[in-house]
């Protein structure tokens, strides 16, 4: 047999060439590939974000004006009565209440009846202070009688002595005649001229007495009478307190809720308060004013009181130096009438004028910014439809207006509203 022989085909024999040029391909094929994700990742980076969209209904914009501004401060408060509105109305004496006549709200005038008290220990009071004065005037008569009986006694005694004052100097004036015609002898005109001139002397005293007797009867009716006034004056003070168990208001007004309402049997003491009654029309405003804006207002600065059904001009009167949760009180007094529906206790807003800044840059406050800051506002562009953000120095606040110092110019539109959710980006679409 003739054995076989194996012969090799082309494909069996190795071709390290082929293989070297695969190997290359996939190499230079990965370096492509890397290459382009690298350029295409640095394309990415390179790419500005998109111009965000914001719908322009939704906001709020304003123009920068230049002028006058009013530097305000705005406050929350409420109508309270002045205090000269205010008339509080004491017990005058220990006493029970028996009836009340008028419940708090209720218009009353000054005669108007509000409740009855009651007082018996006042009533014997006021019997003994009667029977004082009936007392003391009969002791007053009793007394004028039995001086003027004394008076006439010395008038009596005078007018005697006074005519036999008379008849001496009548005879001593014709003893003197006759002396000096002879016909009557030295000793005896002597005696009748001594007798007058003592009886002168008797009778000048006699006057004198008198005159001293009239004025002491004077004092001691005086004294009488003093009593009679006490008397008089006692006996008016319990008929007042009489009076006052009728509790009446003693001006026209509201009658107002007390802090601790009396309730009929309830006993009160002297003195303690059983009624208040309120002027309406005498009404003044507590505003609650910052902290940190109060420092700047000063007594007699304008103001205005908004009642929400009108609004009154006033001025500030008072303001509180204490600080409460924050706030001082600041009273304001209204120069105008009051708009219906003013009543205490009424809640109101209230703005102060505390400067006016001549020619400045200012705009609506924005929703964002104090004063004497750098704030960032989107200025509008002059086609307004796009908005790009700018830093801007402010300066004095009000309520609805700020300063511009600089970053802005008369004529400029900025966005006023609430633009924090774009804070990270420097420029807006406005559709």
């Amino acid at each position: 047999m003739v054995p076989h022989m194996h012969f090799s085909s082309a494909m069996d024999i190795a071709r390290p060439d082929i293989r070297k040029k695969k190997l290359r391909r996939q190499i230079i094929l990965s370096i492509v590939v890397v290459l382009g994700v690298t350029a295409a990742a640095w394309a990415v980076m390179r790419l500005k974000p998109a111009v965000p969209t914001v719908d322009a209904s939704t906001i709020w914009p304003d123009t920068v004006k230049r002028g006058d501004m009013v530097v305000q401060v705005r406050g929350l408060g409420t109508l309270v009565p002045r205090e000269d509105s205010i008339e509080l109305i004491p017990a005058q004496t220990d006493a029970t209440v028996v009836r009340i006549r008028v419940l708090p709200g209720t218009k009353v005038q000054p005669d108007t009846v509000l409740m009855d008290l009651a007082d018996p220990q006042l009533q014997q009071e006021l019997l003994n202070a009667q029977l004082a004065v009936k007392q003391a005037e009969a002791d007053y008569k009793s007394l004028q009688a039995s001086l003027q009986s004394t008076l006439m006694d010395k008038k009596s005694t005078a007018a005697q002595i006074n005519a036999q004052y008379s008849q001496a100097e009548l005879q001593s004036n014709t003893d003197k005649q006759l002396y000096s015609l002879g016909v009557i002898s030295g000793i005896q005109y002597n005696q009748s001229r001594s007798s007058a001139e003592q009886l002168t002397a008797q009778h000048q005293i006699s006057l004198q007495q008198l005159e001293v007797n009239e004025q002491a009867i004077k004092v001691q009716l005086a004294s009488s009478q003093t009593k009679i006034d006490q008397a008089k004056a006692q006996l008016a003070l319990y008929q007042s307190q009489e009076d006052a168990l009728q509790v009446k208001a003693g001006i026209s007004g509201v009658l107002a809720s007390l802090a601790t309402p009396v309730s009929v049997g309830q006993h009160v003491t002297a003195g303690t308060s059983v009624a208040e009654v309120i002027d309406p029309s005498k009404l003044k405003a507590a505003l609650q004013i910052a902290e940190t804006q109060a420092h700047d207002i000063q007594l007699g600065q304008p103001a205005e009181i908004d009642t929400h059904n009108g609004i009154v001009p006033g001025r500030v009167t008072r303001i509180d130096p204490s600080v409460l949760n924050g706030t001082r009180t600041v009273d304001v007094a209204m120069d105008g009438p009051l708009p219906p529906g003013a009543v205490p206790e009424l809640s109101v807003d209230g703005t102060i004028d505390l400067e006016r800044l001549r020619d400045v840059l200012y705009v609506g406050r924005p929703a964002f910014g104090n004063e004497n800051s750098t704030i960032s506002l989107f200025r509008i562009s002059p086609d307004g439809k796009t908005a790009t953000r700018v830093q801007v120095k402010v300066g004095r606040a009000s309520v609805t207006q700020i300063q511009i110092l600089s970053g802005l110019n008369e004529g400029d539109r900025v966005i006023l509203s609430d633009m924090s959710r774009y804070d990270a980006t420097d420029k807006v679409r406005l559709d």
